[in-house]
């Protein structure tokens, strides 16, 4: 015999209902319509006879069956929140919407202060249903809860650090707010704005359901005058306030040129404004890891110098690790981890420039390989954990 689904079950709060509604001649099959809305695994009938039989069971009154039927009544078909069981997530999703409601609309000049303000809110709910689901405290015994700078620098917190230092870059602009004005600056930010947008539909879906993302609730915003990019970067250059500078170098202090260049810290766009055919959008967007994404971004990074972006020599990398780890990392273990994580192509490969642009790049010149930050961030991440360094250390080459 079978063993029985827990999560197919009657739970100890549905049992007094189903007894009372069957006290109330309600058939088997309607009283299993409703216990099944909103419910991730359903019941079936039999689930309702074996409450029927059990006499240890005492029958709900008739306000908690009322209060169970508003309950039912209040889920969202489309996103399968309930107002009453998923409160913090439906802020979050309200408050992120409001946002970009706000920051798109033409007749408002209150952007990029409204826009940092309730997106700091909408992390901040997403979190605290996050670590509420974990089981973890969010309140504490002064009353107050836990701050969204503190949750994004827990050791067990979810998301990536692209989109932590996103958040870290947009609480900077809500403190600023609080006793500056920021003048004109809301297109100096863009891409902080949109990679948020992006971060929290991505983090949401993640960890709740991809039924909750915003994708279908917002649009792109329209307008009735033309860009015009020069007359653009006139009012950047003219109309923002001298401090905005200062704040906009705060943003990114401590960071390196890979962290910057993160697409959950900042998006970018290129437009290239050529006539295109009538099946073919004027403006397209493609995932950075895909193929097309991964073309683009490779040809983006061929102004920027080489040496620049990827200063670590093999043997610089291996001191780094150790001084970063206290552990130790030889030649012979870096080796080990360019071939696990193919950051580069083996010796003698026919096309020794297909590298991981994250990580390494050729240098067709002296025929050799320098690597990234990037790359020195991940072998840390790497070496620190136990087993993936045993892992490593085990790797055949």
């Amino acid at each position: 015999m079978a063993a029985r689904n827990k999560e197919g079950a009657l739970t100890d709060e549905e049992k007094p209902i189903v007894k009372a509604l069957l006290a109330k001649g309600w058939r088997n099959q309607d009283i299993q319509a409703l216990l099944n809305i909103g419910r991730d695994v359903t019941i079936n009938s039999g689930r309702i006879t074996e409450a029927k039989k059990d006499a240890t069971i005492v029958a709900a009154t008739d306000d908690e069956v009322e209060f169970f039927k508003i309950r039912k009544d209040s889920y969202d078909p489309k996103t399968g929140l309930n107002l009453f069981d998923h409160e913090r997530l439906i802020r979050a999703r309200e408050a992120m919407v409001l946002a970009v409601q706000v920051f798109n609309s033409p007749a408002l000049r209150f952007k990029a202060e409204v826009f940092t303000m309730l997106a700091n809110v909408a992390w901040t709910y997403l979190l605290h249903e996050y670590y509420e689901r974990k089981k973890v405290k969010i309140v504490g015994n002064d009353g107050r809860s836990l701050l969204l700078s503190q949750m994004i620098g827990r050791q067990d917190c979810p998301l990536s650090k692209g989109m932590k230092e996103n958040i870290r870059a947009l609480k900077i602009l809500r403190d600023e707010v609080e006793h500056k004005l920021l003048g004109r600056a809301d297109t100096k930010w863009l891409g902080l704005f949109q990679a948020c947008c992006l971060n929290f539909d991505k983090a949401i879906c993640d960890l709740f359901g991809p039924r909750i993302t915003l994708t279908h609730d917002l649009s792109f915003a329209i307008q009735f005058t033309k860009m015009d990019l020069e007359q653009l970067a006139t009012l950047n250059r003219y109309e923002i306030p001298a401090h905005i500078d200062a704040v906009d170098a705060r943003l990114t202090e401590g960071m390196t040129e890979a962290q910057i260049a993160d697409l959950e810290y900042q998006f970018r766009v290129v437009y290239t404004l050529d006539a295109v055919t009538k099946s073919r959008a004027h403006f397209q967007f493609v995932q950075p890891d895909s193929a097309e994404g991964k073309d683009i971004r490779n040809v983006l990074v061929q102004h920027r110098l080489a040496d620049h972006l990827y200063p670590h020599k093999p043997g610089n990398v291996v001191s780094l690790i150790h001084e970063k780890t206290g552990k130790g990392f030889s030649l012979h273990n870096h080796t080990q981890a360019w071939r696990k994580f193919g950051a580069r192509p083996q010796q003698g490969a026919a096309q020794p420039e297909n590298t991981k642009r994250d990580f390494c790049v050729y240098h067709a010149a002296h025929k050799d390989y320098t690597y990234s930050d990037q790359w020195v961030e991940h072998l840390v991440a790497e070496v620190n954990d136990e087993q993936k360094f045993a892992d490593l250390k085990a790797f055949k080459i």
